[in-house]
């Protein structure tokens, strides 16, 4: 069976020795490598040129299209060349050799249509970042991660099923974008998983499964500024936008009492966090962000 490696470049250069040796690793060699880089303008693509695999397309965007449309140019590359799965494929990542035969063997195990693996931060490398997922209906349907932040005692090794998975790290069978479709591009980054997975789990169709035992780092936010660079505990301004507006258009889509009850609970969800929350600059220009980045959710 054929897999289909997507990975989306942007200014990638300073990981992607760690990612394409994590590749070249791998056991499990018939896959195809679909590198979608978002106009780079470091030396990004140079590096990728440096890297020869035996089956390598690199497709060169003018402008960044963003992570859904990158993702989407690589899972249509990959379903045209006939492959069976698309892994799709944080570039800031580590992983060890068995991580696609680990996916495949959980795929032939228990016939699930999606299978990820458990990530752990790159550093300190024994915190849990993602041991499974699911969506909090208490909390306008936010995804969250099982275990983040916990230290790694092997506390979540079932290989069970599971609702939500971010696009890090995620083997989908072809069947899957027959039957639910691609990435909604209008998520130029962040909530893209949260509403692919959704639409899965509201489908009924397929099942989404966590495989524990896999070693994978995550560089998280290495790439997508989602921390402050001088204050890392603190949220960025992009994240902060992003992340508020198309929570909002997550729900919208949604189009039911609940989602719409659950709007009006976000509103005041962020807007109390900014009071509450060590993770936002105590800053009157970010207040103004939430709110204007939450009304712009409305205009999606």
């Amino acid at each position: 069976m054929k897999i289909g490696i997507v990975t989306v470049t942007f200014n990638s250069s300073s990981v992607l020795d760690d990612f394409f040796i994590s590749i070249e690793q791998q056991d499990y060699s018939d896959f195809n490598l679909y590198i979608i880089d978002n106009n780079s303008v470091d030396d990004t693509l140079s590096k990728v040129d440096s890297w020869a695999f035996k089956s390598k397309v690199l497709l060169k965007n003018t402008n960044n299209l963003g992570v859904a449309a990158g993702n989407n140019q690589g899972i249509k590359l990959a379903l045209k060349d006939g492959c069976d799965f698309v892994l799709l494929l944080n570039n800031d990542t580590i992983f060890e050799d068995k991580l696609l035969s680990k996916l495949v063997e959980t795929y032939n195990t228990y016939g699930s249509s999606i299978v990820v693996p458990k990530m752990n931060y790159f550093s300190p490398s024994n915190m849990i970042w993602y041991a499974g997922g699911f969506y909090n209906r208490k909390k306008a349907f936010l995804n969250f991660h099982r275990g983040q932040g916990e230290i790694d005692n092997n506390q979540y090794n079932v290989d069970d099923k599971i609702e939500y998975a971010p696009t890090c790290c995620a083997l989908i069978h072809q069947s899957v974008f027959e039957d639910i479709g691609l990435m909604d591009e209008k998520y130029f980054v962040y909530f893209d998983d949260t509403d692919f997975f959704f639409r899965v789990l509201k489908d009924g169709k397929h099942e989404a499964r966590y495989r524990h035992d896999i070693h994978f780092l995550h560089k998280i936010g290495s790439l997508t500024n989602s921390r402050n660079k001088d204050k890392p505990i603190k949220y960025g301004e992009f994240f902060i936008k992003q992340n508020s507006k198309n929570h909002v258009y997550f729900l919208r889509k949604q189009k039911t009492l609940i989602a719409y009850i659950n709007l009006i609970y976000l509103w005041f969800y962020l807007t109390s966090r900014f009071f509450i929350s060590r993770r936002f600059e105590k800053k009157w220009s970010i207040f103004y962000l939430i709110q204007t980045s939450y009304f712009q959710g409305f205009k999606m």
